[in-house]
């Protein structure tokens, strides 16, 4: 019996799914077929069926694999002392991939797939909905603590979500930059959760 190395069989993973990747940003979910992908893998079909079903599978992979670690980023997040450095350190993992070349394309492939993908639908809306939580709870802690934020924290957390997701949207914009983009958003996130002691005075 053919024993399977769980190191290789990820590693075989890891590369499929970063060779789909950039067929999905270059031409979309339609555009790319599975011989594009065995292609851009330089893998045979037999290889690549081993591994996923299908092409949705494949995208729907790329996504579901991030679920994980952003839950494990929310939670350290909620678990810090103070928690302007659980929404700092939170905001800085929602951030990462921001400079990636891929980001703009996928970004569209990804409000294209949840306009008539039920399931890939839900997968994303629980992570943004894991993600809410997480800065919910982080700026009601603040409120508590008698920072002024300019806005209810629930609505603090929604703005911070939505730049977020903003960032990503604009990472095709021909004059972006993702390091100076990711600066200006945490100063804007600053500003909203008064960590800014100099801002303050504007409450």
């Amino acid at each position: 019996m053919r024993t399977v190395n769980p190191e290789e069989h990820a590693r075989k993973r890891a590369h499929i799914l970063a060779a789909a990747a950039g067929e999905f940003a270059a031409y979309g979910v339609d555009g790319t077929s599975t011989a594009h992908i065995c292609r851009a893998a330089g893998i045979g079909s037999g290889t690549l069926f081993h591994y996923f079903a299908t092409k949705r599978d494949i995208f729907h992979a790329l996504f579901a694999d991030d679920l994980p670690r952003n839950a494990e980023a929310c939670a350290r997040a909620t678990a810090q002392q103070r928690p302007e450095d659980g929404i700092r350190l939170l905001v800085d993992h929602l951030l990462t991939d921001l400079a990636d070349p891929l980001v703009p394309g996928l970004a569209a492939a990804v409000v294209f797939q949840v306009n008539r993908d039920e399931e890939f639908a839900r997968m994303i809306m629980t992570d943004t909905a894991q993600v809410r939580a997480a800065l919910e709870t982080l700026t009601a802690r603040l409120a508590e603590e008698g920072r002024p934020l300019p806005f209810p924290p629930e609505r603090v957390a929604a703005w911070i979500q939505g730049l977020v997701d903003a960032a990503y949207l604009s990472a095709g914009e021909p004059d972006f930059d993702a390091a100076t983009h990711t600066a200006e958003l945490q100063r804007i996130v600053a500003w909203l959760t008064r960590a800014d002691a100099s801002d303050a005075s504007d409450a």
